[in-house]
């Protein structure tokens, strides 16, 4: 069966053995609670990604020639503790053979497998959330692998830094730790956050990034839009600074929900993917 690939690029740049960097789908979409569709997300984006010009003009460079191969989805998966395992294990096969693993959902309880195996690997990594809320429930609808507890899941790994925070129950805020949290409406118009966001991060860090981080405006597809979040610049800026002053080990991209009618956000994603991995390898 053949399956997406992320970009248009000659063969020799898509192999799994002499590709550096391995995108990894998992089309999983069960313990989401409000619009469902996210396990379209990764189809949508590597449909998109077909569009995107590869040479990168902030960086001058062409990230893709150091590799990039897609590998077949993750899916068929109901409960949320099986796909975890699944997303683990793939994680940890690529990772064994020297890979970068990026994974690209479906709902945000796809990284909690991805930052099990980069976190085993590098047991003092810093894991980066971009994201509109908190997702420090401890459970949720009666799973610990909910979409809601990615990030106590995380805390369980490792130190956390939140950036674009704007949701959380009640019952968050009791656990929250507000010096590692950047809530979007601190960072509105101010670039003087991200010099400390970057004093918080070890020498290596996992970023993880939920969509609804973003400014509904330029990405209404998610399961759960939030006013308020973080524009495109914002996001490059914070991702560049992460890049530049630390080890980024494995990322993941999450939430896409795709709406047929609007593919302007389907390209968004692809092209903030390309641009990940271009400040991780070309900065």
């Amino acid at each position: 069966m053949a399956y997406a690939e992320f970009g248009d690029f000659e063969p020799e740049f898509t192999s799994c053995e002499k590709s550096k960097i391995v995108i990894l789908p998992v089309e999983y979409d069960h313990t989401s609670t409000w619009i469902k569709g996210s396990e379209k997300g990764p189809s949508a984006l590597l449909e998109a990604s077909k569009n995107l010009e590869f040479y990168d003009i902030e960086t001058d460079s062409e990230v893709y020639k150091r590799g990039i191969y897609t590998d077949h989805p993750i899916r068929g998966f109901i409960r949320p503790e099986e796909m975890v395992q699944a997303v683990y294990d793939r994680v940890r096969e690529h990772m064994a053979d020297d890979k970068f693993c990026v994974c690209i959902g479906g709902e945000h309880s796809i990284s909690i497998g991805a930052m099990m195996a980069h976190c085993e690997k590098h047991p003092e990594a810093t894991i980066v959330q971009f994201d509109a809320h908190s997702d420090l429930r401890d459970e949720y609808h009666g799973s610990e692998y909910n979409h809601a507890c990615v990030m106590a899941r995380g805390r369980e790994l490792g130190p956390v830094v939140q950036i674009g925070i704007r949701s959380m129950d009640v019952e968050e805020k009791g656990s929250a730790d507000f010096e590692s949290i950047f809530l979007a409406k601190d960072i509105y118009n101010n670039t003087a956050w991200i010099d400390r966001m970057v004093s918080l991060l070890s020498e290596n860090v996992y970023v993880t990034f939920d969509l609804d981080c973003l400014d509904v405006g330029i990405m209404p597809s998610t399961g759960t839009p939030e006013p308020g979040g973080i524009g495109w610049y914002t996001a490059l800026e914070a991702l560049r600074a992460i890049a530049q002053n630390s080890n980024i080990v494995g990322m993941d991209i999450s939430e896409l929900c795709p709406n047929p009618v609007n593919k302007a956000p389907d390209f968004l994603a692809a092209k903030l993917l390309y641009k990940m991995i271009t400040y991780k390898f070309e900065l």
